[in-house]
């Protein structure tokens, strides 16, 4: 079996996502984008709504996300903007988002996330990472399906990190009950599940023309590492590349790949891949913090991850 050939655009690490979005028109389609009132979430946003498409930002702080909507508005001139309340560690928030949209729904943007925190659980016992990162996102996806199908070539944008060469999803324990909890193995981990979910979710909903990608930011200062110090940040990003480290992007750049997988034609009917810097990743090399690691890409992993995941077991 003959492997994809990969795919590779004209854009760059250096690229912004209004770049990425330039001359696409989205009007008339809807999108959401959840975390979408700061950081990457809110460029990628913007960068919908100034090529047309009707944006909810779903978020855990409603009065931030009508701030952000506002800001976007001014920016764009698009009114088409909507806020809702989602809570990714609340299996009932995300069904109630779900249960409350209505119509087909052409682009849903996996973009909220938590990282490295202290060790948390949520109610269910679920370690918080996985069940932010993954579950939230997992049971709003599945929640949305038939919106998804209804749109006729929907994307599903699944924001996943780097971080992911960091751990695959260690079945045996994904919610640390019987290994020391580690914040970076369990960050690194539910970015796997982010890549695998992409995997099997295009498997599944091909026929209904549904595509999923993965994806790598890159290195962004945001309200993400609100656990993590500047030094840590650092120190992390110059391990990950010595002398040769990857700069820090801006926002507009960090959103330039989830825009690109999301409204540009040029990914148009591919899924179940990982993109970084507005390209598809290469396979990861040794001694690299670049590409991707061939199990986050594993289908057995990623149609075993389902099933947990339907299951949502509490260890």
């Amino acid at each position: 079996m003959t492997e994809p050939t990969r795919l590779t655009t004209p854009f760059t690490a250096e690229s912004t996502a209004a770049e990425v979005v330039a001359g696409i028109d989205l009007t008339g389609r809807r999108a959401v984008v959840t975390g979408g009132s700061s950081g990457i979430g809110v460029e990628t946003a913007r960068a919908l709504a100034g090529a047309g498409a009707e944006v909810t930002l779903a978020v855990r702080n409603p009065d931030a996300g009508r701030r952000a909507a506002e800001e976007i508005t001014a920016s764009t001139g698009n009114a088409r903007l909507r806020v809702a309340p989602l809570d990714l560690a609340d299996r009932a928030s995300a069904a109630s988002f779900a249960a409350a949209w209505d119509g087909p729904l052409h682009i849903l943007v996996d973009n909220a996330g938590i990282m490295a925190c202290p060790e948390l659980r949520t109610p269910e016992g679920w370690e918080l990472q996985f069940a932010t990162n993954h579950l939230g996102h997992f049971a709003l996806a599945t929640g949305l399906h038939r919106a998804l199908a209804a749109a006729g070539g929907a994307r599903v944008v699944s924001v996943s990190s780097s971080a992911h060469l960091r751990s695959p999803v260690v079945f045996e324990d994904i919610h640390f009950r019987e290994r020391a909890y580690e914040p970076w193995a369990a960050y690194g981990q539910s970015k796997t599940a982010n890549v695998l979910f992409a995997v099997e979710a295009t498997r599944r909903w091909a026929d209904d023309g549904i595509t999923v990608n993965a994806l790598m930011p890159g290195a962004i200062r945001t309200n993400l590492q609100r656990y993590v110090s500047t030094e840590e940040l650092d120190r992390m990003r110059a391990l990950s590349g010595g002398p040769a480290a990857p700069a820090w992007k801006t926002p507009e750049q960090g959103a330039a790949t989830s825009v690109l997988v999301a409204a540009s034609p040029l990914p148009a009917g591919i899924g179940g891949r990982y993109f970084e810097d507005c390209n598809q990743a290469q396979a990861h090399q040794p001694g690299t913090r670049s590409g991707v690691a061939g199990y986050a890409l594993d289908p057995e992993a990623a149609a075993r991850l389902w099933e947990v995941s339907v299951r949502t077991p509490a260890g």
